[in-house]
């Protein structure tokens, strides 16, 4: 009998433990999920009431680098859409840097008519060492004449005015630039509109909003600028899986917010199967989670001390695998509490505040088709289409636990582009 209550006692101890971590989970969710739903708020007032960009003349010179890995078949479409750019064509040079690559990638880049900067190198493989490479060998020199870098992804389209809003913003005085990332492919699959919504989303709910509050917006992989005496002064080095994310970190440290360029879009191609859309976001997860080992306290402690809420901002951004991991277990409790817990011992009940988290999920479901029609992005079909992109974003669960388990494998994956579409296709 002793035995048998020694067992019980243990037993009461583990399920108080696991209560305690769940009212924990619980309450670090709600004020996260506040905050993201505050926030948001201020996306839709900046179109209301953000301040436009002031127009001058073109007197910006800019690098502008594509990163290659085998992109032999979209890489002609993004050299002859830069080539139309309504920019002065003195005032930027194109370098693809045919990265690693086995096809014939590089020859077609020179077959188009631009620079071609040819990289070999299979232990340091990826778009950040890539980018770093490049910049060393064309911006770090005394030669250089370059007052900004302007990276696109191979598979990309721009529209005319990119290096424009890009000038503007650099005469304003902004340092690093993020343009509007918007779908080349939306209606591929149902992968593609999934990953469409989900961006055009972003933009509006995360990116304008930290724009309209005046704190740092995330450079998004692509369609971006950065200030040439930014790179020289602070470095790139930023080689991880996310090297966007890192590198926007690394820029907060030095108290360098990322800007907004709403109207600067460049047309990003969307994986089209789900095992495709799986591997990218695993790793991006992957990416988020080392990002978040090395720089999360570094941030927060950092922008508390320094009373500085755009760090508090991006060092709660990185959490998210774990905030998405978080809200995987917030999906479960019932589950928990219906099969593991005895109801009589429970310190918390079902849910800490379920009238919120079912109102925080209501309107987060209706804020979404609201700035999709702010945009001009939103139609019939889309809504139609809705309940299955609510699958999708329940698929991040699995793979934020994934990327979290597999931080450690900083093995660099390539999502194949195929999709071969004109500028005036788009616009």
């Amino acid at each position: 009998m002793g035995l048998l209550t020694q067992t019980e006692g243990m037993t009461l101890m583990i399920r108080d433990f696991v209560n305690i971590i769940l009212m924990i989970l619980q309450i670090l969710f709600l004020i996260i999920g506040l905050y993201y739903f505050i926030t948001s708020v201020f996306g839709l007032a900046e179109k209301l009431y953000g301040k436009a960009s002031k127009n001058y003349l073109p007197i910006k010179k800019f690098a502008v680098f594509i990163p290659a890995h085998n992109e032999e078949t979209v890489i002609e479409n993004i050299i002859d859409n830069l080539k139309q750019l309504n920019y002065p064509k003195d005032s930027y040079d194109v370098y693809v840097i045919a990265d690693n690559c086995t096809d014939n990638t590089a020859a077609a880049a020179r077959a188009a008519g631009t620079n071609v900067l040819e990289r070999d190198d299979d232990k340091k493989r990826g778009k950040g060492y890539a980018l770093q490479w490049a910049f060393e060998k064309v911006l770090y020199n005394e030669s250089s004449e370059y007052d900004g870098a302007v990276v696109f992804d191979a598979d990309n389209l721009v529209s005319r005015n990119f290096l424009r809003e890009m000038n503007n913003k650099l005469c304003d005085g902004d340092k690093v630039i993020q343009g509007y990332i918007d779908s080349k492919n939306p209606n591929d699959s149902w992968i593609t509109k999934s990953y469409s919504i989900a961006f055009w989303s972003s933009n509006r709910l995360f990116q304008c909003a930290r724009s309209f509050l005046g704190m740092s917006c995330e450079i998004g992989g692509t369609g971006f600028c950065v200030d040439v005496e930014v790179l020289k002064n602070i470095g790139w080095n930023a080689t991880c899986l996310v090297e966007d994310l890192e590198f926007t970190m690394k820029l907060i440290m030095n108290d360098i917010k990322v800007k907004w360029a709403h109207e600067a879009i460049v047309y990003d191609e969307k994986p089209l199967t789900l095992a495709q859309s799986w591997r990218q976001r695993r790793r991006w997860m992957q990416g988020f989670a080392d990002v978040c080992s090395r720089y999360f306290l570094k941030l927060f402690l950092k922008g508390i001390w320094d009373r500085n809420m755009a760090m508090i901002d991006c060092a709660i951004y990185i959490l998210q695998p774990y905030v998405l991991l978080a809200g995987g277990i917030m999906l479960l409790l019932p589950l928990i509490n219906t099969y593991l817990m005895n109801y009589d011992l429970c310190i918390i009940s079902l849910s800490l505040a379920p009238e919120f988290f079912r109102l925080y999920g209501i309107v987060q479901l209706m804020l979404i088709p609201l700035c999709l029609f702010y945009d001009s992005k939103l139609s019939w079909k889309l809504l139609l289409f809705y309940p299955i992109y609510i699958l999708y974003c329940l698929t991040w669960i699995p793979i934020a636990a994934e990327g979290i388990i597999t931080m450690k494998n900083k093995e660099w994956s390539h999502t194949p582009h195929t999709r071969k579409v004109t500028i005036h296709e788009l616009e």
